[in-house]
């Protein structure tokens, strides 16, 4: 069967683009001597999961405890969770998964360590803690430097957690190659002050965890990453595109949508919305728009509703008609899976089955 009869909207995953993905990435990691441990966020799928560990992968990276349980659920081991964990009940059940596979922390606060000690012993459960510091985003993370080994001990001097290493994230890499190439030297600088102050302590640092997609071509003038944690390059997206680190064909993920209407001059309407693509607006290149239409790329998908895609045709020359099927291509592919339940697998169109979008809406 051809994906294009799958009814719509579907997201569909093209897996030769998928494995061409995962073994650039592999290879990249391979060059700089570094690990790669995927952000699972974008798939939230096993089966994907397992096409990243086979390639070499050390393990994954999660964000929520939800995540975590789906990815032990599915028997994977070595999994960081890279998010601020809070509350009595999350604990519990990180401690509950941490009891059956080898799990890491992130986290960057002496309040978050002691409660986090006695769920770990109250299941007679351990986990390894990554400190987090800020590579200049602002969003989490201590200031490099004494900060990071002062929490690093109260972390080491606490029952059923042991300090594995540093995390960080600068996965915001916009602008030019002169521009990048900045970015990158004032991450390395961040990363290199973290690291002396550890140095000084005479404390060991076995991690150092950091990166994302746009960041990853970045990642080898980065001196003591010893791992990254990309996500988005498994299927790529127009951010990605238009932040020059994928090709249009490398965008393995595509929704299948219907025109539905043309009743109104210069407007189509196809069958998704909010509910098929999110509503996140491209944050790179034109910073408009939710998506980018395939067989006409000067229409604009200028709004959703819940149902209903706008597409602005008075600039296109193609002919749009009722019934008539288009590809889309999703501003950000993570918030995208997450609304849907299954995504449609193909191979050159032709349709090679499904996969349940396992760890979606495992938002706690």
């Amino acid at each position: 069967m051809n994906i294009r009869e799958i009814p719509t909207p579907a997201l569909t995953i093209d897996l030769d683009v998928v494995e061409r993905n995962l073994d650039h990435m592999a290879a990249r990691c391979r060059e700089y001597g570094l690990g790669l441990r995927p952000h699972i966020k974008t798939h939230k799928t096993p089966e994907a999961a397992r096409m990243q560990i086979d390639r070499g992968a050390v393990g994954l990276t999660v964000a929520k405890v939800g995540e975590a349980e789906v990815m032990a659920g599915a028997g994977f081991d070595d999994l960081l969770l890279a998010f601020p964990i809070w509350g009595a009940g999350n604990l519990r059940r990180l401690a509950a998964v941490a009891r059956q596979r080898r799990m890491l922390l992130s986290l960057d606060n002496e309040a978050t360590a002691r409660e986090l000690s006695p769920a770990m012993t109250a299941q007679e459960a351990s986990i390894g803690v990554l400190v987090e510091f800020d590579a200049g985003l602002g969003r989490c993370g201590l200031e490099p430097g004494p900060a990071c080994v002062d929490l690093a001990r109260t972390v080491d001097g606490l029952p059923g957690l042991r300090f594995r290493g540093l995390m960080t994230y600068f996965g915001s890499v916009w602008g030019n190659e002169e521009d990048r190439r900045a970015e990158t030297e004032r991450v390395a600088a961040r990363v290199g002050r973290a690291l002396s102050a550890f140095e000084e302590a005479r404390m060991p640092v076995d991690i150092v965890s950091g990166g994302s997609t746009p960041s990853a071509p970045l990642a080898g003038g980065i001196k003591g990453i010893t791992e990254i944690r990309p996500g988005t390059y498994v299927y790529n997206d127009i951010n990605t595109y238009y932040q020059g680190v994928c090709a249009l064909e490398d965008c393995a993920a595509r929704v299948l949508a219907t025109v539905v209407s043309t009743a109104v001059p210069g407007r189509a309407i196809i069958d998704a919305g909010s509910k098929t693509f999110s509503s996140d607006l491209l944050g790179s290149g034109p910073k408009s728009g939710y998506g980018y239409v395939v067989e006409a790329p000067e229409a604009k998908l200028v709004k959703l509703n819940e149902e209903h895609g706008y597409l602005d045709i008075a600039g296109s020359a193609h002919a749009f008609r009722v019934g008539e099927v288009l590809t889309v291509i999703p501003n950000h592919v993570c918030t995208c899976v997450n609304m849907h339940d299954e995504v449609f697998l193909h191979r050159s169109g032709e349709a090679a089955g499904c996969w349940r979008v396992a760890a979606r809406g495992k938002i706690r």
